[in-house]
């Protein structure tokens, strides 16, 4: 093939073609050109920015933060005011110098949660306090309550000189030994009855309450239950006070005496169903059936009457006969 054909075959182009390719070149520089127009534009005449939102967000987020930690302190003192119940200028841990703490002597084996929060315990050491002694455990020596897990060194360095064991001697009017550590070779150190006898039919809320394992709230409880039942004509029926656990029972019922059992009686022959299951030993299983008996019999001539109900059993006319009474 010769030049001359070669160059009108591939390098001759039409009018449209010869348009086409000016175009496709112009296209390509102005692609290649156009990140520079567009870099000179940009810093000839720079973009003015708004950032005065950008300075109120700041703001709101710096007094939200204020805010948050005005809220986290006062968080904090308040948990410090309850937890450290005394001042301990030594201690780093301590942050208060208000003491809530009531101090007391007291034995950790039959104190109650509540006389535990009295001498300024928190929750969460109270609770494993009670899981210990549930569990079986026993304090033998004060040393033994730095044991608790929560019971920080200092709390107990402030209840030590207050814990008194109690452990049994030979003489029934001994019955505090000191358990402070002492000389194998001294005799023990012992103290005198601390609690006076209460008559459970006229005691009050403040003669239980001073009571060993004795709160507000037990005693509160005894008291209601006391005057549910009209009067006590049982020591035992004490330990039947909700809540009342039977090892702080036991422990309290050498101080308890009745020296007046008279109760309060219901007459079974006048008594509504209403009036007898009020009764804690008289429920309505009990008390309905007393009532249909007596309308289709007739009036009770004797109290023992009562056990042809058959919902009487022979127990329960044992437990409520005190109460009653046939007039």
């Amino acid at each position: 093939m010769k030049w001359s054909e070669f160059a009108r075959d591939y390098l001759t182009f039409t009018r449209k073609e010869r348009i086409g390719i000016l175009v496709i070149v112009g296209l390509i520089l102005f692609a290649l050109f156009l990140p520079d127009v567009l870099k000179e534009l940009s810093n000839t005449n720079p973009t003015q920015i708004d950032t005065a939102w950008i300075a109120a967000v700041k703001k709101l987020e710096i007094k939200k933060t204020d805010s948050l930690d005005d809220h986290l302190q006062k968080k904090r003192d308040d948990i410090d005011a309850y937890e450290y119940q005394y001042d301990r200028k030594k201690s780093n841990y301590y942050k208060t110098n208000i003491s809530k703490g009531e101090l007391f002597y007291f034995d950790p084996n039959t104190i109650s949660s509540s006389d535990w929060e009295r001498l300024g315990l928190r929750d969460k050491t109270i609770q494993t306090i009670r899981n210990f002694l549930s569990k079986g455990g026993h304090f033998s020596k004060p040393e033994d309550l730095q044991k608790i897990y929560g019971l920080h060194r200092d709390e107990f360095e402030r209840l030590e000189p207050y814990i008194s064991i109690e452990t049994k001697t030979s003489s029934p009017k001994e019955q505090f030994v000191s358990s402070k550590p002492r000389d194998e070779t001294q005799p023990a150190k012992t103290y005198p009855l601390r609690y006076a006898s209460i008559d459970i039919n006229a005691a009050d809320t403040a003669a239980f309450i001073s009571l060993p394992g004795i709160g507000s709230k037990l005693a509160l409880r005894i008291v209601t239950f006391r005057e549910k039942l009209g009067g006590f004509y049982s020591i035992d029926q004490l330990g039947e006070t909700y809540g009342l656990a039977d090892s702080t029972f036991q422990k309290i019922k050498q101080y308890l005496k009745l020296e007046n059992p008279s109760v309060k009686k219901i007459n079974i022959n006048t008594a509504t169903v209403d009036e007898m299951k009020a009764h804690p030993y008289i429920k309505y299983g009990i008390a309905n059936p007393i009532v249909a008996y007596r309308n289709e019999h007739g009036l009770f001539s004797d109290l023992e009457d009562i056990k042809k109900v058959m919902a009487v059993t022979d127990e329960i006319y044992k437990k409520i006969a005190p109460y009653l009474v046939v007039e």
